[in-house]
């Protein structure tokens, strides 16, 4: 267990690193004022209505970074920061869950791949790793095979949400990718406030690439506690 406490610990610390340079980066192109005057909530209806897209409502949500973009009733979320403001942090916040949204609109495969395993993640996630640590337990206590197959079936549940934290991973860098091209075959940006909202959504995807790897290397190691402890 210590090394599993080791490995959590790193992944811990790696995941507050990126968060902290997120919210710095963030915070530093929020004083990046956009020479068009618009607002994320502009931004957002703009770029929905040149994709076509008039089925989608831009709305407000409280907290920061809090951003969203929800398919099943169609709205773009934006967090009150970014919905009001007019700089270079707001514009990519609300491109790039406009981008989200031409993903739906477009049936972007890997959207739809994400969107069905949300249910099972939901009530997967939060028993898996209970199944795997108890699974062990009963079997080294009583020497049955059910602990191990209590273990193996907490696995599979660990893997659907490392399989989750994968598939997210496309679907952020597109969104991101639409975003920028948008922003920049519109005209909706100068040149240093594209790279400023590029900046801001890099290390906003990389929240996402530390994640899936951390969930790999929790999924690796239990998994090498069930198999590598088998005879």
């Amino acid at each position: 267990m210590i090394g599993y406490y080791i490995l959590i610990g790193a992944i811990a610390l790696v995941s507050w690193l990126v968060s902290n340079q997120l919210k710095q980066k963030f915070a530093k192109y929020s004083k990046v004022q956009l020479r068009n005057g618009m607002s994320g909530k502009e931004i957002a209806e703009k770029m929905l209505a040149d994709n076509g897209i008039f089925d989608v409502e831009v709305i407000s949500t409280p907290g920061q970074l809090t951003d969203h973009y929800n398919p099943k009733n169609k709205t773009v979320n934006l967090s009150e920061a970014v919905y009001n403001q007019r700089n270079a942090a707001a514009a990519a916040v609300a491109a790039h869950e406009c981008g989200h949204a031409v993903q739906h609109a477009k049936a972007y495969s890997a959207l739809g791949m994400r969107s069905a395993l949300v249910p099972i993640v939901s009530i997967t996630s939060g028993m898996s790793q209970w199944l795997v640590i108890g699974g062990l337990v009963l079997g080294g206590a009583t020497g049955l095979g059910l602990g191990w197959w209590v273990a193996v079936a907490g696995l599979v549940f660990m893997g659907f949400a490392t399989l989750f934290s994968f598939i997210t991973l496309p679907v952020e860098y597109d969104a991101s990718n639409r975003a920028l091209a948008w922003l920049e075959n519109k005209h909706m940006v100068s040149r240093e406030e594209h790279d400023a909202a590029e900046d801001a959504l890099k290390w906003a995807a990389r929240t996402y690439l530390v994640a899936a790897i951390g969930a790999l290397a929790s999924l690796l190691y239990w998994a090498l506690q069930v198999f590598g402890g088998r005879d």
